[in-house]
């Protein structure tokens, strides 16, 4: 603020007296002047908020001592008029009554001047304030202060459109509205677009204002945007900012960031599988989702491309399609049209279901091989997509492929055989199929040994079991000779095997022969039992016979036609007169010549003879049987 100087000269004075009363008269006379002079500084302006006090300084110097001084303060009215507020002189110091600053100001002498002092200031005192010095002979003159009263504003308060607003409106429509209440001076408002400011534009933005003042002399600014939007303008903020004045400065408040809802027609249509994730088979249930871009969302319609006449059953743009199969494959269509979409607009999308057909096993069902024959079988299941197959037998993996080759069959590649084709690339996808097997073929013993040796206590009771295994399932008969107490005491049967168990009562050495027979052929078990006395008895004998020897080897001589044959024994057992060979024969013999160390003899045997050629001479006293 600046202060103001005034200078007043006189050239004399006199006094007259009046009515009782004295006045003043100023004579200048360019003839004989004495000078005098006075100085008067004030601020400019007073800027101060509503509420708070204002003091004003009224500062003033003579050249010449005054011996008469009076001060005055005046206010300029609305009317233009100046009231007095205030008197003073060198004795007296008076606030005038009935003005509407009575009660609300002071005067108080300073050092070199006066101070007005205004409480709660209100936006009314807002004017001029004048000072009026008159120092008489010593000279007057008057200064003033522009006294300036501020408000902020509230807000800005700001409210968006609810309605949604179409981009096909040809003119700027209403958007927003911003409100700034109660400030003063008259705050502005400016508009932003994602913090960029809008101006007036013909056709794009236009801001209507509307300023109101209230009874506490207090300014209200609303203004209306007015825009022009695009389908941009769907993610964009709006804002408004409030700008006023304070003491010494230039403020800003903004309001908060809104959005508008932009009506704008669909241009595009996305479609696409919503579940299930992956790869669709058969017995699937699917959910085909379509969206378009518009605003509001346009109504939207399922058809099949090869059928565009036919609509789908939907709802809120989801398609169901429950247990799909090959058949559901195609392209699928989603259409969109609504008041703000006049053109029909389609979108596309391909559903492939894929599936896996039931496995075909060939041979169908069951399959009858014999013994060492060969099979192939093979498994084939109709898939859309890549598969392997795996060949299981007891839950065991066999084979990998579309073949399974069985060579020389036993009866142990009888049974049930899987094929399990799957898909790689689904896991859940899966069939299988299953074929049984069947081997015909003669009996076959448990056990491969065709000879059993044994030597038991007499009197003992002794287990003798036969297992044979084939099919037709063979039948189990036994041969025992020596021993005549004897009886079958367990026969178990399955669809391919039989089980007999005979217990025979020893009460000498006894040869038991198990035939197992059947329709494709027989095959023999033997059982050689040796009958012993308890330790220092001795059995009678029929012959007699040198020292028990226990060669390393023996030799049995066969006679035939042409001579005698040499074979030696594949098993040996001598105990005191005895001695039991196991050889091989072709055919059975009627002779033999045995040699037991040094002893040599000739006996008359007869020689069984089983499936395999083996061949049982007991020598001894008991050979003779």
């Amino acid at each position: 603020m600046s202060l103001r100087a005034v200078s007043v000269q006189c050239c004399s004075s006199c006094w007259t007296i009046m009515s009782g009363f004295f006045y003043f008269s100023l004579l200048c006379s360019a003839a004989a002047l004495a000078s005098a002079k006075v100085d008067i500084q004030m601020e400019d302006r007073l800027e101060v908020f509503q509420g708070e006090r204002a003091e004003i300084q009224c500062n003033y110097s003579f050249s010449t001592e005054p011996h008469m001084m009076m001060i005055q303060w005046f206010v300029k009215s609305a009317s233009g008029s100046r009231v007095r507020i205030s008197y003073s002189d060198l004795t007296t110091q008076t606030v005038d009554g009935s003005t509407e600053y009575s009660g609300r100001i002071n005067v108080s002498a300073g050092a070199g001047g006066e101070v007005l002092t205004i409480r709660s200031v209100r936006i009314a005192d807002e004017r001029e304030f004048f000072c009026e010095v008159n120092g008489m002979a010593a000279g007057s003159g008057e200064e003033k202060t522009h006294l300036a009263v501020f408000e902020p504003p509230e807000g800005p308060l700001i409210e968006g459109v609810h309605s949604g607003i179409s981009v096909s409106r040809e003119l700027p429509t209403k958007v927003a509205s911003c409100e700034a209440r109660n400030g003063f001076p008259k705050p502005n408002i400016t508009w932003y677009r994602n913090q960029v400011p809008l101006r007036p534009t013909q056709g794009q933005v236009n801001i209507v204002t509307l300023v109101t003042r209230t009874s506490s002399d207090l300014y209200t600014v609303q203004s209306d945007l007015q825009y022009k939007v695009t389908k941009e303008d769907r993610h964009a903020f709006f804002s408004c900012e409030a700008s006023f004045l304070v003491p010494g400065d230039t403020r800003t408040s903004t309001s908060r960031q809104i959005g508008i809802i932009v009506h704008y027609p669909t241009t595009k249509v996305e479609l696409w599988k919503e579940r299930p994730r992956g790869l669709v088979k058969e017995g699937d249930t699917v959910e085909i989702r379509c969206r378009g871009d518009g605003n509001p969302p346009s109504p939207l319609t399922f058809n099949r491309e090869q059928q565009p006449e036919v609509e789908l059953d939907s709802e809120d743009g989801t398609l169901t399609l429950h247990e799909v199969t090959r058949r559901d494959s195609g392209v699928y269509q989603c259409r969109s049209a609504g008041a703000e979409s006049p053109e029909e607009v389609v979108g596309h999308t391909t559903l492939t279901v894929h599936y896996l057909d039931a496995a075909i096993v060939v041979p169908r069902d069951s399959e009858v091989m014999f013994k060492g024959e060969s099979l192939t079988a093979t498994c084939n299941a109709l898939s859309s997509l890549n598969t392997t197959t795996v060949w299981f037998k007891s839950g065991e993996e066999v084979g990998r492929g579309h073949t399974l080759v069985l060579q020389d069959a036993t009866f142990d590649t009888a049974g049930e055989y899987v094929c399990a084709v799957t898909v790689p690339s689904q896991p859940d996808m899966r069939t299988t199929g299953s074929v049984h097997i069947v081997v015909e073929g003669a009996p076959e013993m448990k056990r491969t040994e065709g000879y059993v040796s044994l030597k038991e206590r007499a009197g003992k009771l002794v287990n003798l079991s036969c297992d044979a295994r084939g099919r037709p399932r063979p039948i189990i008969t036994w041969s025992i000779a020596g021993s005549q107490s004897w009886r079958e005491v367990a026969n178990r049967v399955t669809e391919d095997t039989v089980h007999s168990l005979v217990t025979v009562k020893l009460t000498s050495d006894t040869t038991a022969t198990c035939n197992a027979t059947s329709d494709m052929g027989s095959e023999t078990r033997s059982y050689a039992i040796e009958a012993t006395t308890p330790e220092g008895e001795t059995r009678p004998a029929h012959h007699h016979h040198a020292a028990p020897v226990q060669p390393k080897s023996a030799r049995v001589f066969i006679s035939s036609g042409s001579g005698p044959c040499i074979i030696h024994a594949a098993a040996v057992t001598v105990k005191g007169p005895q001695a039991l060979l196991k050889f091989r024969v072709k055919e059975s013999q009627s002779s033999a010549t045995h040699h037991l160390g040094q002893q040599e003899e000739t006996r008359q045997h007869t020689f069984l003879r089983d499936g395999d050629g083996v061949g049982l001479v007991v020598v001894g006293e008991s050979a003779t049987s």
